[in-house]
Order: C-alpha cells, then structure tokens, then sequence
C-alpha cells in the first residue's frame, strides 16, 4: 500500500522558519523524553492530544514511532474510545483523562477527582511531568498546524537531535 501525496500542499512555515520555537520546544520534549515517564503512556498522550487537535502530522509520526518502539497499534487505533475498549490498564485510563481534560481545560471545570485517580498510580512529581508531556504535545500540535506541515512523509527517527562535541 503507498500513500499518495498532494504535491501542491505547501507548508506556510519551514522549521527554519520557526528555528527559535522548534529549539524551545525541543528542550522540552527532550525534558518529556527523560523525565522516566513510561514511553508507552506519553505515545498515548501524544497521540491521542493529536487526535483532538486534529494534527494530522503529529498522528503520523507518533502512530509510526509508537508502532517502532512496538505499541499495539490496536491501542493507537482506538484511543479516541479508551472509555469502550477494555485493553486500556486503570492507569493508562487516568492518564488519558488527565489528557483530554488539559486539552479542553474547561473555563468553570475542577480537576479534583482526575487528580484524585492519578494520584493512585503517580507520584505527584510524576503527575507534573504528566502535565508536560501534554503541554509539550499541544505546543507541537499548534505549531504543525500553524505551519502546515505535510502529513504522510514522516520516517521514525527524523527529528531526533544528535549531540555533535566541539
């Protein structure tokens, strides 16, 4: 099967456009990376905050990369309806909670009760570094979106920043 790609799709801004935001922002996704959070849980923040933000370049990548690091990919497919699915752990359940919740942040809404459930398998350090992981994905999701970056072309691997000694 191949994807075939509209080629007059043109991005409004390329990462050198933004290389001042894309440095910011990978600081902190290299935070969210390292922070010992499980990886399996921030693939499906990523993907599902993608899903709400309808970020077709961020589902792309993060279903390629999840898929790589090998994530059921049945997982990924049905996380819009976590809630159904009973292939979803209790703590995978409160994560995405927590992450549709921080995606909507309703104006009069409390978060009480989904704090209350992510304190049963967090740490409240880890419950910050939670709150990152989806600040980070909705930061990426509006720049790609804002830029109009191309869904479809992504290869696991190809954001990854190399360290390069002086």
């Amino acid at each position: 099967m191949s994807i075939r790609l509209n080629e007059t799709i043109m991005e409004r801004l390329s990462f050198n456009d933004a290389g001042g935001v894309y440095a910011v922002l990978r600081k902190g996704q290299d935070y969210v990376d390292n922070c010992g959070l499980e990886k399996s849980l921030v693939k499906l923040i990523q993907f599902r905050v993608s899903q709400i933000n309808s970020c077709a370049y961020c589902l792309d990548m993060h279903y390629k990369e999840a898929v790589h690091e090998g994530m059921d990919p049945v997982k990924l497919v049905s996380v819009s309806a976590w809630r159904e699915a009973p292939y979803y752990s209790p703590k995978e359940q409160a994560v995405l909670a927590f992450a549709e919740y921080l995606t909507h942040m309703p104006v009069e809404g409390h978060s009480d009760a989904i704090h209350d459930d992510l304190l049963k398998h967090f740490s409240k350090t880890e419950i910050a570094n939670l709150t990152m992981a989806v600040i980070q994905i909705n930061s990426w999701n509006r720049l790609t979106r804002s830029a109009g970056t191309v869904a479809g072309r992504y290869k696991v691997g190809e954001h990854k920043v190399v360290a390069v000694e002086a």
